[in-house]
């Protein structure tokens, strides 16, 4: 683990805009609201800037497969990669937040074989993600979640 980042106090998302406020919510309960938002999961993603070096928290919807957890690195079918995503492949340790519970974690790109298997359940969670896809020409990414033991 990296010790000279400051996990505790990331920069979150740009003030008025409604992944603030679900931040804000989903930390001020201590994770008891905000992981359940329009009828999905989700959790609070805090990355290493790859420019900056200071942590970012990203509210993103998740899944789980066999203790990891799932995002999809969709930028809503935008042609290029959301910010987040950039900064783990630069930095893979990440800190999540799921519920109540915070872990650290290292973050990775799922493989073409996991992707395949994987994207059905993301999309069982978010069914637009298949019309992002249909959006750009880039292969959306998802991102498998390792916690540290």
């Amino acid at each position: 683990m990296t010790t000279d980042i400051d996990w505790d106090h990331p920069t979150d998302p740009r003030e008025g805009s409604w992944q603030l406020d679900h931040v804000k919510q989903y930390v001020a309960s201590g994770g008891t609201e905000g992981q359940y938002w329009n009828g999905t999961q989700t959790l609070l993603l805090t990355t290493v800037g790859r420019v900056s070096g200071r942590p970012v928290r990203t509210p993103l919807i998740y899944g789980e497969a066999d203790g990891r957890f799932l995002v999809v690195a969709s930028k809503g079918g935008d042609d290029a990669h959301p910010l987040w995503y950039r900064n783990l492949t630069a930095h893979p340790e990440v800190r999540i937040q799921v519920g109540p519970r915070v872990l650290q974690s290292t973050a990775r790109t799922a493989s073409s074989a996991e992707r395949a298997a994987f994207w059905p359940v993301m999309v069982g969670h978010w069914p637009a993600y298949d019309e992002y896809q249909a959006k750009t020409d880039r292969e959306i990414p998802v991102v498998v979640i390792e916690p540290e033991s």
